[in-house]
């Protein structure tokens, strides 16, 4: 009997220990991207973005993991899909450990957390901000400030569903809460244009967010 729970007992603790080490996982699940893909708000539609946020994940060691992009589309006649709903729960930390929301609700309602200090790249490095001398802090989201997509209006938000690289617009976001008296991480305001000249010409280089979605 002492045998049985004995093997029980450490079972338990096993499980415990196991429980434990997931709830302190605290390694990358968000990152915003060093660089563009090349060709701006051409991203290759979601499908490439993803893509993307997974090629820069793996070259940092941190693959294993389903990341999304965190971009919105538009359609005729509806909503199209969301930034909010394609990546995850959460929680989410940067590449230094740092956490970044909790879940969806801290990231889009509360979140403070998101700035130039955190806000790093997939290397663990800083994004440029506004005071730098390369402003690159408009980051592509084609999103409202909650995570949804835009109803169909006479605007483009999404850079054509982010395969134009010539004309159209960007929502974009500012990762270190500066400029035009817009402090909003993921919905700042639109940029002139789809090629990477026109992003710059608004304070960004094309870069956008990436989160871990499992």
């Amino acid at each position: 009997m002492s045998r049985v729970l004995s093997v029980i007992a450490s079972s338990v603790v096993a499980m415990l220990c196991a429980s434990y080490a997931a709830a302190q996982d605290t390694s990358m699940s968000f990152f915003i991207t060093s660089v563009n893909p090349g060709k701006g708000g051409d991203l290759g539609g979601l499908e490439g973005a993803d893509a993307y946020c997974q090629k820069l994940a793996e070259s940092a060691d941190a693959g294993g993991r389903t990341w999304r992009a965190y971009l919105s589309t538009e359609a005729p006649d509806k909503r199209g899909e969301s930034a909010r709903l394609r990546i995850g729960k959460g929680p989410w930390y940067n590449a230094k450990g740092v956490l970044i929301a909790k879940d969806l609700t801290d990231l889009h309602l509360y979140n403070r957390t998101i700035l130039l200090e955190t806000a790093l790249d997939e290397k663990g490095e800083r994004v440029n901000g506004r005071y730098d001398e390369t402003n690159d802090h408009d980051i592509l989201t084609g999103t409202q400030e909650d995570g949804m997509a835009f109803w169909p209006d006479d605007a483009d938000h999404t850079c054509n569903n982010w395969t134009s690289s010539d004309t159209g617009s960007a929502q974009v976001g500012h990762h270190d809460r500066h400029g035009g008296g817009n402090t909003s991480w993921n919905s700042a305001h639109a940029t002139r244009g789809c090629s990477l000249e026109a992003l710059r010409s608004t304070g960004g280089a094309g870069l956008f967010y990436c989160f871990a979605a499992d």
